[in-house]
């Protein structure tokens, strides 16, 4: 059983235009650089994505935007990307904005087979508005649905032909739970290694959830903000 594919474009082989694609990273941290990249090489359009935030300008998933292949972002924090803001402003960006616990719990529950939750996250905001609130103990709990999708797109640290993961610090982030979530689930590696290098008990992601896994060409792992303490 290999699941490696030579190169990132051949691995997307069948994503199309309308897509539902989640995408791991927070921030730039854990973003899968390469695919997105090969998604924008690629062309396609009237995509939605599920991703923590939509990048910046000129990284992330705010390259996507760029070309205005993304119709849709479900996500949680998008304050850094004013492409995201012209275009959400001017009506040509459907979004839907998620608290980020119910983010990744609406993620978590997907890939768990569980259709939806209660949470008292949002209860009396806007977030509320056109769900089901039912009481228990006294207190409110609004009703919210799993998401999943037909692609995830993830970013690890190590991999193996069968597609086990691990995944380096905090860049694991929203990938391992995406990694669980969606239809087909595309793994980019920093490194290929043999069967048995990893530890069964370090593995973050078993390979039973990963269709294809290639290794990334080119990382620039961008700092979305840099702050630096003034000498003296």
């Amino acid at each position: 059983m290999n699941k490696v594919f030579p190169s990132v474009a051949e691995a997307l082989f069948d994503l199309a235009d309308g897509a539902t694609i989640m995408a791991g990273g927070f921030g730039l941290c854990g973003i899968p650089e390469n695919l997105i990249r090969a998604i924008r090489d690629k062309g396609v359009k009237d995509l939605t994505f599920i991703s923590n935030n939509a990048g910046i300008d000129d990284e992330g998933l705010g390259i996507l935007l760029q070309t205005r292949q993304v119709k849709k972002m479900i996500s949680s924090y998008v304050g850094e990307n004013k492409i995201f803001e012209q275009q959400f402003l001017s009506g040509d960006l459907e979004v839907e904005l998620v608290p980020q616990g119910t983010l990744a719990e609406r993620i978590r529950a997907g890939g768990a087979g569980i259709p939806a939750f209660y949470t008292p996250t949002g209860v009396g905001t806007r977030i509320a508005e056109g769900k089901e609130v039912r009481v228990f103990g006294g207190k409110e709990y609004l009703l919210e649905r799993a998401l999943t999708a037909d692609f995830a797109v993830v970013k690890a640290w190590k991999g193996d032909r069968w597609g086990n993961l691990v995944y380096r610090k905090t860049a694991r982030n929203f990938n391992p739970m995406m990694a669980t979530a969606a239809r087909v689930t595309i793994a980019e590696v920093e490194e290929l290694v043999e069967l048995g290098d990893i530890d069964p008990d370090l593995v973050h992601t078993p390979g039973i959830f990963v269709q294809r896994i290639v290794v990334g060409e080119r990382y620039i792992k961008r700092i979305e903000q840099r702050t630096i303490r003034q000498e003296g």
